[in-house]
Formats: C-alpha cells, sequence, structure tokens
C-alpha cells in the first residue's frame, strides 16, 4: 500500500494520540454544568420579546446554550482553567422541581408530572450535546425537588390528577437503577429516597434527597462511614439550609396536611420548632449543624429552590460553623432573572483535585434577550479550597 493511501489512517492515529495526551493531561480537572428548578407547566411572564412564555420553550433556549458552552473562553478571573476555553462539560446535575405541582382543576390545572416529565426528558436527557473528555455523552444527575415529591405524596391543595408519581419515579429508576425497577403501583415517596453518591476524580459527591433530614442524615452516615476522612465531599440536595418550615411533617394532630396548618410533609421530619409553618425552623437547623460540625470534611452545600445565584457561607442558628453554600438561578422563578431576564443563569463547576481546588461560575446564557446568538457571559465566580 502506498504511502499516499495510507495517509489518512496515520492522521486518525496521530489525532488519537493527541486527544489521549490531552486527556491525561486534563485529567485531574473535571468540569460540570449545574442549574435546577425548571418548573415544566408553568409559564415565564417574559422572555426574548414574547409573553406568558411556556416553561418549554424557556427550557429548550436554556439547553440550547449550554450545548454551546464548550467553545466559549472562560474570562481571567484568577479561577481553575481560566482564560482557556471550556472543553469537554464531564457531568450535568439538575437538583429538582423538573415538574411544577399540579395544582388547579379544570381548564386552570397545571399539567400533569407525566407531561412535564415527557417534555423534561425530550428537552434534556434527549436534547444535551456537551461530551466529556473522551467524546462520551455528558452524565446526568438528577434529584427531585419538592414540587416533585408533592406530585407524588398528594397535597392538601387541590392536583390534577391528586397525584401523579411519574417525575419522582422516572429520577428514582435513572439515578438508583435498582435491579426491579419501580412503577407507579410500587414506588412510595415516604418509602423509596432518591439519596446516592458517586467518587469522581478524588472528590465524594452526595446527592440527596430534598434537604438532609433525620432520614437522609442516617443514609449520610453510611455512606461517610466509607469515606476517608480526608475525601472532601460536596453535597448536593434541592434546598437550602435555612428550609422553611412548611416543609416539615405537620406537627398537629394527625400529622396529615391540610388547608389550615398548610404543612407540606415533603420531608421526612415531624416540625419541632413549632405548630404553625410561619415559626422558625430553629431546632431542625440547629441539628443539621450539629451533623455538618461532624464532618468538616463536606466543603460544599449546592442546592435549588431559592431561585437564585449565590454563594455564601452558612454559620447556622448559634454561628458556630462555617460551611459554603451555592445556589443557582431558575430558568422559570428566579428570584433576580423572572424580573431581569439578562440575569439569566447557570453554573460551571470546574474542579480540580490534585490542586485541591473548585471554581464555580455563574454563566449569564440570556445577556441580549433581541438576539439568542449571542455569545455567553460569565457573570461572579468563586474559587473554593477542597481541603479545611
Amino acid at each position: 500500500m502506498s504511502l499516499f493511501r495510507r495517509l489518512p489512517r496515520l492522521y486518525a492515529i496521530v489525532a488519537s494520540l493527541f486527544f489521549f495526551v490531552g486527556v491525561i493531561l486534563s485529567a485531574e480537572e473535571i468540569q460540570i454544568v449545574y442549574t435546577s428548578d425548571p418548573h415544566f407547566g408553568i409559564t415565564r411572564q417574559h422572555f426574548q420579546g414574547a409573553d406568558n412564555v411556556d416553561a418549554l420553550i424557556v427550557n429548550a433556549r436554556l439547553v440550547q446554550r449550554i450545548n454551546s458552552i464548550s467553545s466559549v473562553v472562560i474570562p481571567p478571573d484568577g479561577g481553575i482553567h481560566a482564560g482557556k476555553a471550556v472543553g469537554p462539560v464531564d457531568y450535568f446535575i439538575e437538583t429538582g422541581d423538573i415538574a411544577n405541582r399540579e395544582e388547579g382543576q379544570g381548564l386552570s390545572a397545571i399539567q400533569s408530572a407525566t407531561i412535564s416529565w415527557k417534555q423534561f426528558k425530550e428537552t434534556y436527557l434527549d436534547g444535551l450535546t456537551i461530551k466529556g473528555k473522551r467524546g462520551e455523552p455528558t452524565e446526568v444527575f438528577l434529584l427531585p425537588g419538592n414540587h416533585d415529591v408533592s406530585n407524588a405524596l398528594g397535597s392538601y391543595k387541590a392536583m390534577t390528577p391528586p397525584k401523579d408519581p411519574t417525575a419522582f419515579l422516572e429520577i428514582y429508576n435513572a439515578m438508583l437503577k435498582p435491579s426491579t425497577p419501580k412503577t407507579a403501583a410500587t414506588i412510595d415517596p415516604n418509602r423509596d429516597r432518591v439519596n446516592y453518591s458517586r467518587d469522581i476524580a478524588g472528590v465524594h459527591f452526595d446527592f440527596v434527597q430534598m434537604w438532609p433530614d433525620p432520614a437522609v442524615r442516617t443514609w449520610l452516615e453510611s455512606d461517610l462511614a466509607k469515606v476517608g476522612a480526608a475525601t472532601p465531599v460536596l453535597l448536593f440536595t434541592h434546598a437550602n439550609p435555612e428550609l422553611e418550615s412548611k416543609y416539615f411533617i405537620n406537627p398537629n394532630g394527625t400529622h396529615d396536611m391540610n388547608g389550615k396548618d398548610k404543612f407540606e410533609n415533603v420531608v421526612s421530619e415531624v416540625f419541632q420548632s413549632g405548630t404553625k409553618i410561619d415559626d422558625p425552623s430553629v431546632k431542625e437547623q440547629r441539628e443539621l449543624a450539629q451533623f455538618f460540625g461532624k464532618h468538616p470534611n463536606i466543603v460544599g452545600y449546592f442546592h435549588g429552590h431559592v431561585h437564585l445565584n449565590q454563594f455564601y457561607t452558612w454559620v447556622g442558628p448559634d454561628r458556630n460553623i462555617a460551611l459554603p453554600v451555592i445556589s443557582v438561578d431558575s430558568p422559570m422563578k428566579g428570584i433576580i432573572s423572572a424580573g431581569d431576564e439578562t440575569k439569566l443563569s447557570f453554573q460551571l463547576i470546574t474542579l480540580d483535585a490534585d490542586a485541591g481546588l473548585m471554581t464555580i461560575r455563574e454563566v449569564l446564557w440570556n445577556t441580549d434577550p433581541r438576539d439568542p446568538s449571542t455569545p455567553l457571559a460569565f457573570g461572579g465566580s468563586e474559587t473554593l479550597a477542597l481541603h479545611k
């Protein structure tokens, strides 16, 4: 065979070698796209020149923008990978409220969780085209939020249908991969919890349902017993550490959900700090802070739910801990971005276990609503140590 006929094969081999070397050189870094609260089933008041825009349209545009991130150059902000093109994205994390609560009846009813899950699957699971280091599809991690749990569990609010576990069920089966998949008839949101962990590049990732209530903390204790004390742990969940009291189990009467007390019963702990939903959850937060005090290798707490891109330190009700907390924006319900769509954002997490650092960057994906093709921009960023 002549050299000229061999050239395409030689080029392919050389290209593969360069790609392999690139993987080796960057193997200590992993990159994650993080977002939350897509709330399929509702509308956004204003978006890209239109009013009352369905969540399906908004989330589809968000996914289009996420798919463009690999070629975007990170600014020289002093964080990991600064000044370079983003490149491969190894993981995608979504921390819940995939389906909005299916509230209402008749023509005003919000669509069912079954429809919302179908839209989420088509938009995100089938629509993401970002790739990891070796060209493989980016791995996806999911958690349910309080709306997903409410749809499965039921609510004191009128819902159509009264229960629909589809989103919760699909997340459970996809993430826990039980040998016998759960069905709508066998899933029990009071018993079956979406808690799982992964070891990635020297860091332990814990994904836990809703909020670290006592049942979750029991699972975490067992999980963390297998992890070295020097191994950094990142916790992903739906809700913020300062959880609103209404999400606990009703402390009154038969602990049911009712329109008088208005507790939602979406975490497994009976509320201890009072009898009303406007009583602050001091005791519950104190016990959570004590748990984090026992596990100082938990170095980051990531959540959605409050619909705000924010980096802060949670000190607990007694100001006796210092836990880095990162919350992320919602495409549908952002505290800031709902009124200013140019602030719509997701997060890019770049983690270097060898350097012991992690940079979280706000990625603004709708800076010019008149021109959806405007390149992604970077907002605030925070670099955290993985070891205390």
